[in-house]
């Protein structure tokens, strides 16, 4: 039996090109690849929209929480859902003698269970009921669908944020991306 090169090349492209076709490309957030074996902390840090994000969990002491087992799941707001807050306000959170208050608005966004976006149902008759979970902080979280299907997320003292990537699989929960901070109503 001889060894054909063409038939050997040819049925290594097939294999491999069957492989990509079944391999699961990691979600990309702020122009970094989230990996589903990394924790909430290990991929945050890598993401350039979440700068402010990671600044302000670290200022809080929170890092080392959101690296446990959970399972949580994290409203993550952006970059620019911080700098739509008044000015200065950042800033005034992350002083040290306002690490209470930061804490208390960060973990409004932390639920402390796996929240898919599937379980949320699509609002489109007067009747749906959207879900309401209660974040680590203590702020109740509304979460529906509009129409489209789009997630929006909603606290009391707040306007609805918009969900602009969901389902973000952590090792240790979820991440969804908002484009609104998440304030306690106190």
């Amino acid at each position: 039996m001889s060894f054909n090169f063409r038939t050997f090349a040819a049925s290594t492209a097939v294999v491999l090109a069957a492989g990509a076709a079944f391999a699961q490309t990691n979600p990309m957030v702020g122009g970094a690849e989230m990996f589903a074996d990394k924790n909430i902390v290990e991929n945050a840090v890598n993401s350039a929209d979440h700068t402010t994000l990671v600044a302000a969990v670290q200022a809080a002491g929170l890092a080392e929480t959101l690296m446990g087992a959970g399972p949580f799941t994290v409203f993550a707001p952006t970059n620019d859902a911080f700098a739509a807050l008044p000015a200065g306000t950042v800033d005034t959170l992350l002083l040290p003698e306002n690490k209470e208050q930061l804490t208390k608005i960060l973990l409004c966004h932390v639920v402390a269970d796996s929240v898919m976006s599937d379980a949320i149902s699509t609002s489109q008759a007067a009747d749906d009921v959207p879900v309401v979970v209660d974040s680590v902080g203590g702020c109740p979280l509304t979460l529906k669908k509009d129409a489209a299907g789009a997630v929006i997320v909603s606290a009391a003292a707040t306007a609805p944020a918009n969900v602009t990537i969901a389902d973000v699989q952590q090792s240790n929960g979820v991440i969804h991306v908002i484009d609104a901070v998440l304030l306690p109503a106190n």
